[in-house]
């Protein structure tokens, strides 16, 4: 055990100039996100300050950084009364609602004039209620009933966002409060360990973080990427002895004190703003909802609080809800709802998908009655059965999905999902291919479904682009046997394709013309129509780089297909799978015959090619290029297409309406190209359009 020996002055100035320096290096990383070292030289900093406290042990402090990795569980929480009660906030559901609310604000201030609103994201997360003696973390206590909470102050301590030291001058006691969430990464993190050991899955970020609050072990919190966003203060008090020449003043109003609590430490929401009444409050609401799926993390609404905290006292409060602040809620994005029945979907490479046909509800802003189940796993991981009532989420242009069953709910006549035997469509065997959880129909293009999804993809915008030549057409020619194979595109006939429902001569026309016109493509273009299992545009792409020709792709052994960038053994056992089929040969070659073609050159190496390292950004509109053709002929010279402007982006192309990325790199100092200074530049580099 180490013992206790005299501490020498320069060894006590070190252990406090690491303390200073590692709280300084937190805050800039986990409030301000401008970490200014590396991780591997905060290692170091840290572990030399655990070596000192280890061998002198009775210089630990409670607000050591040392003291965040969670201490020994506890026997249970213990209930404490909140000195000034955390009050719940009134809900605003609609525009209307949010206009009545700034309605009743002037009226009862007696003042016809603008309301400045002070504006914030609602986090998905727990409030908590953070007290602090002379700067020091001594208590934290979670919202509760709003009069009494919990003592988690042993959990608390391990979030990095929550200062267990307050910088600079503080108030004698002060309490923060605010909200403890999982961001979505963290919980995206959490779930995928949970997975791999074969543990019960967290259902949102929100029950993520309550159940890490609420561990005994304040080890096990340690271990969730938790943080902490602070919304306002409590107690604030100065001894007697500070009136005079010590007293901390606070801002008079709410958008200035956060500010001043992030000067301290804490960390504050980017997106707080100060709003100029009811339609400066709608502005924000709507910009706010846009932004609300690329958030790093989940809210559920916006709140609005009258800014001056002078009218805030003036108005008070009523029963639970303070008078002067709203939260204004989105559309909910989980809801409950019961599986009326389960169908069984054929996608184009026979994976059979079950579908719960679900009663129609309101999530996300719009009806949702249909979930995709995905497989037999997600099913029984689930555990749910036909007849359940189930919560589900729809978050943005989200795939409405499945969360969790609520059992308690679950009626007698439940039945379980079982796979079918045989293809829905075609009748063939369905089997499941051991170490696969996707089941498959067995059947090939002699299904309909598969031959149809086939179809659809080779002729999308991103493969071969056939325009007109859309789902109801592939649907009634497949059924009417016109289309048995990819190839038999090209075989159609101009009365063939006019005689269809909606079609006539000139849609027929048109469709015949862009067949003809999809003959000419790139090879990047033409393996990825191919439709192999895991081969994305961008795998493609670096196909018809490797290899340049297609016959080098076809005979490809796995190890050469792995030396590819983006292959592993997995998208390599699929590519040389597919190849090797004799009937998928066939195709290609029927393909070939009908006219498809292809410039086929030699492999390029990514250092040769002329903008390799480059990171390029289409903003606006471009008329003489579609979007995707700039892209694929920057992507062809080795650049990077981006969608965002940063310091990294070395050109901007702008046609007009471009908006917030052409100021944003005119700010940068970017070089800006516009339509025809692209199209000259792709000229110098021998790609024509």
């Amino acid at each position: 055990m180490p013992t206790e020996t005299p501490v020498d002055t320069a060894l006590l100035n070190e252990l406090h100039q690491l303390r200073e320096t590692l709280e300084q290096h937190s805050y800039k990383y986990y409030v301000l996100d401008e970490p200014s070292i590396p991780d591997a030289e905060y290692d170091r900093l840290f572990n030399r300050l655990k070596a000192i406290e280890a061998d002198h042990p009775e210089l630990i402090t409670s607000d050591s950084p040392t003291q965040r990795v969670g201490s020994a569980p506890v026997a249970g929480f213990e209930s404490v009364r909140h000195e000034i009660p955390m009050l719940s906030l009134d809900n605003a559901f609609s525009e209307e609602d949010l206009s009545e609310f700034d309605r009743r604000v002037r009226d009862r201030l007696g003042d016809t004039a603008l309301v400045t609103y002070a504006c914030e994201p609602k986090l998905d997360g727990i409030a908590i209620s953070l007290m602090y003696e002379k700067g020091v973390l001594v208590r934290g206590l979670t919202r509760g009933d709003g009069a009494t909470g919990e003592d988690i102050t042993h959990n608390v301590r391990t979030v990095q966002s929550i200062p267990l030291k307050l910088m600079g001058k503080v108030p004698e006691r002060l309490e923060v409060r605010g909200e403890i969430y999982l961001p979505k990464a963290g919980f995206a993190t959490i779930n995928e360990r949970a997975k791999a050991k074969g543990e019960k899955l967290f259902v949102n970020p929100r029950n993520a973080a309550a159940g890490s609050l609420r561990q005994l072990d304040a080890r096990i919190t340690a271990t969730r990427p938790l943080e902490m966003c602070c919304y306002g203060i409590g107690v604030v008090e100065n001894t007697p002895d500070d009136a005079d020449n010590h007293a901390v003043l606070m801002p008079d109003n709410h958008y200035d004190v956060m500010h001043q609590l992030q000067a301290w430490g804490f960390k504050i929401n980017k997106h707080l703003e100060k709003a100029e009444g009811a339609v400066g409050c709608h502005d924000y609401y709507q910009r706010m909802a846009e932004l609300r799926n690329s958030l790093p993390y989940e809210i559920d609404g916006l709140v609005f609080k009258v800014n001056n905290y002078e009218l805030q006292q003036k108005l008070g409060f009523v029963s639970r809800f303070p008078r002067w602040a709203i939260a204004h809620k989105f559309p909910a994005q989980e809801e409950i709802t019961q599986i009326e029945n389960i169908e069984f979907q054929v996608g184009r490479t026979g994976a059979v998908t079950p579908v719960a046909r679900l009663t129609p509800v309101f999530v996300g802003g719009v009806t949702v009655s249909n979930a995709t189940l995905h497989n037999m796993d997600e099913i029984e991981r689930l555990g749910v059965q036909v007849k359940d009532w189930v919560i589900i989420r729809r978050a943005g242009d989200v795939i409405p999905q499945i969360v969790s069953v609520v059992t308690e709910k679950r009626p007698a006549d439940a039945q379980p999902i079982v796979i079918p035997a045989h293809c829905p469509v075609c009748g063939a065997d369905v089997e499941r291919v051991e170490g696969e959880a996707v089941s498959r129909c067995s059947g090939g293009v002699s299904c309909s479904a598969q031959r149809k999804e086939a179809l659809r993809h080779y002729a999308s915008r991103k493969a071969l682009d056939i325009e007109g030549f859309g789902e109801k057409l592939i649907d009634v020619l497949v059924d009417k046997k016109l289309l048995n194979s990819i190839a038999d595109i090209y075989r159609l006939t101009h009365n063939e394709i006019a005689t269809q429902d909606r079609m006539g001569d000139k849609s027929a026309t048109n469709v015949l013309a862009a067949i003809e016109q999809s003959k000419a493509t790139t090879l990047a273009r033409f393996i990825y129509a191919l439709g192999i299992r895991e081969v994305g545009e961008a795998t493609a792409r670096n196909l018809a780089k490797a290899f340049g020709l297609l016959d080098e792709v076809m005979n490809a052994s796995q190890e050469q297909l792995i030396a590819v960038p983006d292959v592993g053994e997995i998208v390599a056992h699929h590519i040389e799978t597919f190849f090797q089929q004799p009937h998928n040969r066939e195709v290609i070659q029927a393909l070939r015959d009908a006219g498809v073609h292809w410039p086929e050159e030699a492999p390029v190496s990514e250092e040769s090619l002329p903008l390799n390292g480059k990171t390029y950004v289409l903003t606006g509109t471009l008329e003489q290029l579609t979007r995707d053709q700039a892209k694929e002929a920057l992507q062809a010279l080795g650049a990077k297409v981006s969608g965002s402007v940063s310091k990294k982006t070395d050109c901007v192309v702008a046609g007009p309406g471009a908006g917030s990325k052409l100021a944003k790199a005119e700010s940068l100092s970017i070089p800006v190209l516009d339509e025809q200074g692209l199209i000259d530049l792709l000229a110098e580099h021998g790609v024509t359009l």
